[in-house]
C-alpha cells in the first residue's frame, strides 16, 4: 500500500545544471502521492536541466527565495547534478533555507551531489549519509559517516547516491514527510 502525503507542501530547490532525472523524478513520485511541489530558485522564469551528458529540459521556477521561506513548506528535496549544488552553496540564502528547514526538524532529502548543500549548511556532523561516490571525502570531511547504500535516513534527513536510486529515494521521502517534523535523536536507517 502507497502512503499518501496529500497537501504536503514540498520545497524542491534547485538552479541552472540541476540533474534532470533527480527533479523531475522525485517530483513526480511526491505529486502522485498527492503532495504539492514548487521549484523554488534563486531566479525567476526557468532553470535549465542538465540530463546525463548534455543540457536537457527547462522547468519553469514557482518560487524565488525571496518570495518564500522554509515556513510555507513541510520538507524541502535537494536534487544533484554537479553544476545545481556547485552553484547554491555559494549562494547565502540558499544555504540559509536548506539549513532553515533543519532547525525546524522538518524533513529533507538529497541525491547525488545534492548533500554538497547539507555540507555547506553545516548539518552533517554526525549523521549517517550517502551520496554521489566523489562527494564521499567532502561529507566525511564534514563529520558524516558515508556509506554507499541506495538510500539513508538519519533523523529525517534521507540521502541516496543516483537516479537508479530514485524509486527508493522517493517511497523514503513520502514515508518522512507523512510523519511530519523529526525531533533530534540518533540512529540512521540503510535501505
Amino acid at each position: 500500500m502507497d502512503r499518501r502525503i496529500d497537501g504536503k507542501r514540498i520545497a524542491i530547490l534547485a538552479t541552472d545544471g540541476f540533474e534532470q532525472a533527480e527533479l523531475l523524478g522525485p517530483r513526480r513520485i511526491l505529486d502522485e502521492a498527492g503532495a504539492l511541489t514548487a521549484v523554488v530558485s534563486v531566479k525567476p522564469g526557468e532553470i535549465k536541466g542538465w540530463n546525463e551528458s548534455d543540457w536537457g529540459q527547462s522547468v519553469p521556477v514557482d518560487k524565488t527565495l525571496d518570495q518564500c521561506s522554509p515556513g510555507d513548506f513541510d520538507a524541502l528535496v535537494l536534487p544533484g547534478g554537479v553544476i545545481n549544488p556547485d552553484k547554491l552553496r555559494m549562494i547565502p540564502e540558499a544555504v540559509a533555507f536548506v539549513r532553515g528547514f533543519f532547525d525546524a526538524g522538518k524533513p529533507i532529502g538529497a541525491i547525488c551531489h545534492g548533500p554538497w548543500l547539507l555540507v555547506e549548511a553545516n548539518i552533517v556532523r554526525g549523521r549517517t549519509v550517502t551520496s554521489w561516490a566523489s562527494l564521499q571525502t567532502d561529507l566525511r570531511n564534514a563529520g558524516a559517516h558515508w556509506v554507499d547504500q541506495r538510500v539513508v535516513t538519519d533523523q529525517g534527513i534521507v540521502t541516496s547516491r543516483k537516479p537508479d536510486d530514485i524509486p527508493a529515494f522517493g517511497q523514503k521521502l513520502i514515508e518522512e514527510i507523512g510523519e511530519g517534523v523529526h525531533a533530534k535523536r540518533s540512529g540512521a536507517e540503510l535501505y
